[in-house]
């Protein structure tokens, strides 16, 4: 591993050890496990019913761009996992025990952060007043995964711009 990648690495443990140490009541609460848990995936067809009663925006287009989103988002996040191979902060630090256990092996990026800025970006990009609430809920899903301890920050931070990103991208695919 490149040098830069260790002290990175090095920096990144040392935080989720900061967060994890300092906010252990909060890690342990019942609204830690609900955020993450919308984070799964049924926010992300529930939401858009919701607020497509609040606009003027067809909701066929929405769900398009979602769809096509998703789509990308799904296998993307799933390959860098692989192909990165980063070990879970719980399965690199055996002193350290999470409080859930994660649906996959690897770490980076943090598949709900992505899923989350990406769904965020797509309903803030179609519905403005949803905008603070939606990357609002997207930043609690991430510092989530972190105080449940299944990811570290830097998992967290890849995650949300790679969704920024893929929410960029999947809104110009689906303006043309």
């Amino acid at each position: 591993m490149a040098r830069w990648l260790d002290h990175l690495s090095r920096y990144d443990r040392i935080s989720f050890c900061w967060f994890n140490g300092r906010l252990p009541r909060l890690s342990q609460s019942r609204i830690i496990r609900w955020l993450s848990r919308s984070g799964d995936g049924y926010c992300y067809i529930a939401i858009p019913i919701v607020v497509s009663n609040f606009g003027p925006i067809i909701p066929y287009a929405l769900w398009h761009t979602l769809l096509l989103g998703f789509a990308v988002e799904v296998p993307m996040f799933r390959l860098l996992k692989i192909w990165l191979e980063r070990p879970r902060p719980y399965q690199a630090m055996t002193d350290f025990k999470a409080l859930i256990e994660a649906h996959d092996q690897f770490s980076f990026p943090s598949g709900h952060t992505t899923a989350a800025f990406m769904f965020a970006g797509i309903i803030g990009s179609y519905y403005p007043g949803w905008f603070e609430a939606v990357y609002l809920w997207a930043s609690l899903i991430g510092l989530s995964r972190v105080l449940l301890g299944v990811h570290y920050p830097g998992d967290v931070a890849a995650g949300a711009l790679l969704g920024s990103s893929l929410a960029w991208f999947s809104l110009a695919l689906t303006a043309s």
